[in-house]
């Protein structure tokens, strides 16, 4: 089969990765790719945005299957436009895409099919979402209806800083969108990643996975897309995972079938662990980034005929097989992210890692006269296994000691509320 593969982050070199070891691939190409991607895929130079770009060179290289990995061509449609020409396309469809490109659209299908989730409100003027955070008062979360990279919520510990938060989203948005924002409960407990494959109709569990949000150490700091994840996860048990799917994932499959709009790809789910049980946080409609790095570090079974399988369908027929073993990836960042940072800084010592210390997953990388420089604000994902997290925490850190980066920062205890668990 001919591959093509949307994107050019973390997420998607560790789909090349698994996509390039499958006997089903003769040909893969990504879209744009990165400089760790083209050591193992042919880059084209179409960003994933271009959907007319991408239809027109799975038609012209006679494309047999697009695997999308960014949510912002899901939202525009690539799926649609693919599919009308007969392309088969690993993803959901613009309509079913809704479930991440509106958080609202997500609130309310919770509401219709008795999914939970925090208490919220919609609104589309600052005068009302002010009034009511006033009226209701913190700690609150304040949410920018749309696609914002996973840095569109501010949890406002203090009414002051949830008003500026809604300040700050018209700021962005003069003429705001007519999904307006959401305004909710603020939950607590633990936060998890969970993964599965829906074709429409089946849903099969993929694993769990934590990521770290947080820029700083001990979760501090303002949010960011991910600076580190690890798999499994301890406080995933087969019962609780029997009850995600039984409140959450299957309502959410089915209510979306309902709604005519029936979901095909991979839905991850953000929940909170909360003394009531789980509750929906938010809906992606993507493999996360950097949770996919470790989901296929672990997983044992070819990855395509599971993605082939949820495109027609078949998902009731099939198993996967994963490694007992942990993984854990650390995001090196340059420094000043999720802010202002500099790119085209010069990375050396990759080189100097082997195979069984670490894999490394370009996130945001390019070729400069041939030398490896940053090209965005997460560049690299060190990801490492073990038989323990502590034990793949151990070698990724040892691991990302020899990259030379001047600019660059990481983390220093991706894994540590796992390990202090077990």
């Amino acid at each position: 089969m001919r591959i093509l593969v949307v994107g050019g982050g973390g997420r998607e070199h560790a789909l090349c990765w698994a996509i390039s070891a499958s006997s089903l691939c003769e040909s893969l190409y990504c879209a744009p790719g990165n400089a760790g991607i083209s050591k193992i895929a042919e880059c084209i130079d179409i960003q994933a945005n271009n959907i007319e770009g991408i239809v027109g060179f799975s038609l012209e290289f006679s494309i047999d299957f697009v695997v999308i990995g960014p949510e912002v061509s899901l939202v525009l449609g690539l799926v649609d436009e693919l599919e009308k020409l007969g392309i088969k396309a690993f993803g959901p469809t613009a309509g079913a895409a809704k479930l991440e490109g509106s958080k609202g659209f997500m609130k309310d299908l919770c509401v219709k099919y008795n999914i939970p989730t925090a208490a919220y409100e919609r609104f589309y003027d600052s005068k009302s979402a002010k009034k009511y955070i006033e009226e209701i008062g913190a700690p609150i979360v304040v949410k920018e209806d749309g696609l914002a990279a996973g840095k569109g919520v501010t949890i406002a510990y203090s009414i002051e800083e949830a008003l500026l938060a809604i300040e700050n989203i018209f700021s962005n948005n003069q003429s705001l969108s007519p999904n307006g924002l959401v305004v909710e409960e603020f939950l607590t407990g633990q936060e998890l990643s969970y993964f599965v494959l829906v074709d429409g109709i089946n849903a099969l569990p993929l694993a769990g996975a934590q990521d770290h949000k947080k820029v700083g150490d001990r979760d501090t700091g303002p949010n960011t897309g991910g600076m580190g994840a690890y798999s499994p996860t301890p406080i995933l048990s087969d019962e609780l995972e029997s009850k995600i799917m039984k409140t959450i994932i299957l309502p959410t499959v089915e209510g979306m079938a309902l709604e005519g709009t029936p979901f095909k790809g991979v839905l991850y789910a953000g929940l909170m662990l909360t003394s009531e049980g789980p509750k929906l946080l938010e809906y992606n409609v993507r493999f996360g980034d950097p949770e996919c790095q470790v989901l296929m570090m672990r997983l044992r079974s070819d990855i395509l005929p599971a993605l082939l399988a949820t495109n027609q369908g078949t998902l009731d027929n099939f198993s996967l097989r994963w490694s007992q073993d942990a993984a854990l990836t650390i995001v090196m960042a340059a420094k000043g992210y999720p802010g202002k940072y500099k790119t085209g800084e010069k990375i050396v010592g990759l080189e100097s890692i082997k195979a069984n210390e670490a894999l490394i997953f370009h996130a945001a990388t390019k070729s400069k006269s041939g030398q490896l420089v940053s090209n965005g604000g997460r560049v690299l994902n060190i990801c490492s296994s073990g038989k323990e997290i502590k034990d793949a925490q151990k070698k990724a850190y040892s691991a990302i000691k020899k990259i030379e980066w001047e600019g660059g920062f990481y983390r220093n205890d991706i894994g540590w509320r796992a390990i202090s668990e077990s």
